[in-house]
C-alpha cells in the first residue's frame, strides 16, 4: 500500500521574486476583502432595521477589533515563529507550533468572552453607547462574544495557512467568508427578520464555516503541516516565543 504523498515546503525552493509576488498578493487581497466585513453589515442593518441599529454596531467595531486583535496576534506571533522553525528544517517543531495556536487560541478566546460578557455594558458606554443605542450593541456583540474562539482560531489558523505555503488558499478561504456572510445577512435580517442579531449569526457562523475548511486541511495528512494530536499539549516555551514573535 503506497503511502500519501506529503506536499513539500515551497517556500524553500521558489525563487524569491515569485515569492513574494505569490505571498503578499493573496494577502493584500484577503486584506483588502476583510475590510468589507463591516461595510456588509452596516448595508444590511442599515436596509433591514434601522439607523440607531447601524450606530449600535459601529460601538462594536472596537471590541470587535481589539478581541480579533489577539487572535491575530497569535497568528503573527506563531508565523513567524513556524517560519523560522521550518527555515531551520526543523518541521516537527513547526506542527508543536501548530497545534499550540489552537490551544492558545482557545483558551484566549474564553478568557476574553467571559470578561467581555461580564462588562459588556459597562464597555460599551465607555465606547459611547446611549440608552437608545445600547440594546442594539449588546445584542449584536453578546452574539459575536459567544463566537469569540471561532474568530480567534479563524485569524490564526489562515495566518498559519500562509506560513505553510497555501496563501492562496487562505484568500480563498477570507473571501468564501465574506461572500458567506453576505448571504446570510440577507437570509437572516431581509427574510427571517431577526434584526441586529441575524448580522452577528451572519458574521459567526461564516467563521465557523471558515475555521471547519481549515481544520480539513490541517488534519489532511498530504498536507505539509497537519495537526499532530501531542502537538496540542502546551508548551510554556513556545507559547513565550509566539508572543515574543508577534511584535
Amino acid at each position: 500500500m503506497t503511502k500519501p504523498q506529503v506536499q513539500e515546503n515551497k517556500m524553500g525552493i521558489m525563487p524569491i521574486p515569485k515569492l513574494l509576488v505569490s505571498m503578499s498578493l493573496p494577502m493584500m487581497i484577503s486584506m483588502l476583502v476583510q475590510a468589507l466585513y463591516n461595510i456588509v453589515d452596516s448595508i444590511f442593518v442599515g436596509q433591514g432595521v434601522g439607523p440607531l441599529a447601524i450606530t449600535g454596531l459601529a460601538l462594536t467595531m472596537p471590541m470587535m477589533n481589539l478581541t480579533a486583535a489577539f487572535g491575530a496576534m497569535v497568528g503573527a506571533g506563531s508565523a513567524a515563529l513556524t517560519s523560522i522553525r521550518l527555515g531551520q528544517g526543523n518541521k516537527p517543531a513547526a506542527e508543536t507550533i501548530l497545534g499550540n495556536v489552537v490551544s492558545l487560541n482557545v483558551v484566549m478566546g474564553l478568557v476574553l468572552t467571559f470578561f467581555g460578557l461580564f462588562y459588556l455594558d459597562e464597555l460599551l458606554y465607555f465606547f459611547g453607547a446611549s440608552e437608545q443605542t445600547l440594546p442594539y450593541a449588546r445584542e449584536y456583540m453578546r452574539i459575536i462574544l459567544y463566537g469569540n474562539i471561532i474568530t480567534h482560531l479563524y485569524h490564526g489558523l489562515n495566518c498559519m495557512l500562509r506560513v505553510a505555503g497555501y496563501p492562496g488558499k487562505a484568500m480563498n478561504i477570507t473571501i468564501i467568508a465574506v461572500v458567506l456572510n453576505a448571504i446570510l445577512d440577507a437570509v437572516f435580517i431581509l427574510w427571517l427578520k431577526w434584526g441586529i442579531a441575524g448580522s452577528a449569526w451572519a458574521t459567526v457562523i461564516a467563521q465557523m464555516l471558515a475555521v471547519v475548511v481549515q481544520w480539513i486541511h490541517f488534519s489532511d495528512v498530504k498536507s505539509f503541516l497537519r495537526f499532530r494530536s501531542e502537538a496540542f499539549r502546551f508548551r510554556w516555551d513556545i507559547i513565550k516565543n509566539i508572543i515574543v514573535h508577534c511584535k
